[in-house]
């Protein structure tokens, strides 16, 4: 199958929708900032939300809140909360402003601080856990956290986990080889871990979707 073609056809099917990842970047006032997820993570993001409801949500990595308003406007239709953590806190700040343009700012609470240190501090269970932070270093190093927080038959997703096989040239510099290393552990981590049943999908820059056993 031709990928490229594929995607190019399914992104047409979609280009009526309201919300996309080009018209929210464009009514952002802010402009530097970690890029947002792909349009089609964006909608699976809200068909597996959709599927399962989860009432409580924790994302790693808000950026200018893409993500969280795709989430939000299915959450709001069942009175689901998300929690999201951002250590920007410029990029915070529009983002609050983004859930206040768009009418989701009663279903989102935003934290301000580092990840590890946060979530290290978290004793409440989650139904969902979305994880796209700009450190991809973290990802391996936070998942017995997530764990910890993940309710049983609850929902871990995790944004750009094929960066391993992205070509990136030289545009990061050494970044790219540590980020590549990092995901690669923890897909693999993700793909042996005895606690999920959990694959990963070819969408945006890959997207892992793992579900907790419960047993």
């Amino acid at each position: 199958m031709d990928f490229k073609k594929a995607s190019a056809y399914i992104e047409s099917l979609y280009e009526k929708r309201k919300l996309t990842q080009k018209q929210y970047t464009e009514d952002t006032e802010l402009k530097d900032f970690v890029p947002v997820v792909d349009d089609d993570v964006a909608r699976m993001l809200q068909v597996l939300i959709t599927m399962v409801k989860p009432q409580k949500i924790l994302e790693i990595g808000t950026s200018i809140g893409f993500s969280t308003v795709s989430m939000a406007k299915v959450i709001k239709h069942y009175g689901g909360k998300i929690i999201t953590i951002e250590m920007d806190a410029e990029v915070a700040r529009q983002a609050i402003e983004n859930f206040k343009r768009e009418g989701v700012e009663e279903q989102i609470e935003v934290i301000i601080g580092e990840a590890c240190t946060v979530i290290s501090g978290m004793n409440e269970e989650f139904d969902l856990i979305f994880q796209d932070v700009g450190d991809k270093k973290l990802y391996g190093e936070m998942l017995e956290d997530y764990i910890r927080v993940l309710k049983p038959g609850g929902l871990l997703l995790a944004e750009d986990t094929l960066f391993p096989v992205v070509d990136f040239g030289s545009a990061f510099g050494d970044s790219t080889k540590m980020w590549c290393e990092s995901l690669d552990t923890f897909n693999k981590k993700i793909a042996d871990c005895p606690q999920f049943e959990s694959t990963l999908l070819p969408i945006g820059d890959g997207l892992t979707v793992a579900v907790k056993r419960t047993s």
